[in-house]
């Protein structure tokens, strides 16, 4: 009487075959994600210096209203969204720069707000050593690590 089935030495070499195929897949998928992840953080960082360049530009237009220590860049992130009135508008409406701020998808705490996950550069500020200050004049990465560049998250 003949049984049909698989011997050992067959279902051995298929989990080996599999184990193999997942060994390759996985480290393919984990460069995809950080790729995924890197192209959000740009994505994000142009969204942000955008807003912050066009509320300059409505500064130095006048449509801001300005006072001596301005340096014309907003106080805080939030401001992009909350928008300010225009003051060249006869009706004051109110000019926003942003719909919403992203968030830093370098960050894995999803509870904070999406403007703490940022980290800012005040106008007075020096770019190799950014620290905050009385307005926002660029914002980057608090991640430590480091980009499929070679380039550390927290420099671009």
């Amino acid at each position: 009487m003949k049984t049909q089935g698989f011997t050992l030495i067959e279902l051995l070499i298929t989990v080996v075959i599999v184990g193999l195929l997942a060994s390759i897949a996985l480290p393919m998928t984990e460069l995809a994600v950080q790729r995924s992840k890197e192209q959000e953080l740009r994505i994000a960082l142009r969204e942000i210096r955008t807003g912050i360049d066009a509320y300059k530009k409505a500064w130095d237009g006048g449509h801001i209203q300005k006072s001596l220590d301005d340096s014309g860049y907003p106080k805080k992130l939030e401001v992009l969204v909350e928008g300010v009135e225009d003051f060249k508008s006869p009706k004051r409406v109110k000019m926003y720069f942003l719909r919403r701020i992203p968030r830093d998808p370098m960050v894995k705490d999803t509870r904070s707000d999406a403007a703490e996950t940022w980290g800012k550069r005040s106008y007075k500020s020096p770019p190799d050593d950014p620290t905050d200050g009385d307005d926002v004049y660029d914002v980057y990465s608090l991640s430590t690590g480091t980009g499929l560049n070679g380039v550390a998250y927290r420099e671009w």
